[in-house]
């Protein structure tokens, strides 16, 4: 089974193909280039790279939100389209299961963070029992405070990571009343391959979709959608 990985729901733009048992390649770019830019000369690259012909995938698995709203068209637009040249699945992977998935097997509590602007973040909570992914809380838009609270409450230790993070470290400093830490620099931002390793477990569970089916979840409106329904009221 091969599976072509797509993330490009935040800064940073990722490209992946794995199978069951091997990371075949990645390509990830974080520095200042649209991901109009950057996504499909970085899935040529790769793709040219193994060989690999792209009708031989599988599926494609995707980043399926939340995340930038720009971002997260482009990413699913490009799959959607590889879907329906390629007749191919698409795998939508919430793009904070993917984040959490780098930290695989931590005997930690895991809380990505995705800045979200407005003094919110995207996040939820996870965690690995005997190295079962499991989610503790569902993706959200939220404020920083209020995660902090739950976490607090469950009295966890826990590894933050994500975008969010330096936009509220001093605020994590704060208010974070368990002992936590920050997951290091090469895992700490989405990754394809995190995207398609889980992807991989999704397909087995045909937890699929066409690619006429496959939209985006933004989970809250853009500021222009914000704004109208405001000049509305």
């Amino acid at each position: 089974m091969k599976i072509l990985a797509l993330d490009s729901s935040g800064l940073v733009a990722s490209v992946a193909i794995v199978t069951e048992e091997n990371m075949l390649a990645e390509y990830t770019v974080n520095y200042k280039k649209t991901h109009s830019q950057t996504l499909l000369p970085m899935l040529d690259e790769i793709i040219k790279m193994v060989e690999m012909d792209l009708k031989d995938v599988d599926a494609i698995a995707v980043a399926a939100g939340p995340g930038s709203f720009t971002g997260l068209r482009i990413g699913s637009a490009t799959a959607k389209g590889l879907g329906l040249a390629l007749n191919k699945p698409i795998i939508p992977v919430p793009t904070l299961d993917g984040l959490a998935y780098n930290l695989y097997a931590t005997d930690k509590l895991i809380c990505p963070m995705m800045d979200a602007r407005r003094g919110q973040v995207y996040t939820g909570l996870y965690e690995f029992d005997q190295n079962e992914f499991q989610i503790r809380k569902q993706q959200t838009a939220i404020a920083v405070e209020d995660i902090l609270e739950e976490i607090n409450q469950l009295g966890q230790e826990v590894i933050f990571l994500g975008d969010g993070v330096p936009v509220y470290k001093e605020i994590i400093e704060q208010k974070a009343k368990v002992k936590y830490n920050f997951a290091p620099i090469h895992l700490n931002r989405q990754r394809a391959g995190a995207i398609g390793a889980l992807g991989t477990l999704y397909y087995q569970k045909n937890i699929i979709q066409t690619a006429s089916q496959h939209e985006p979840v933004y989970l809250r409106l853009s500021q222009a959608e914000r704004e109208r329904a405001e000049r509305m009221q």
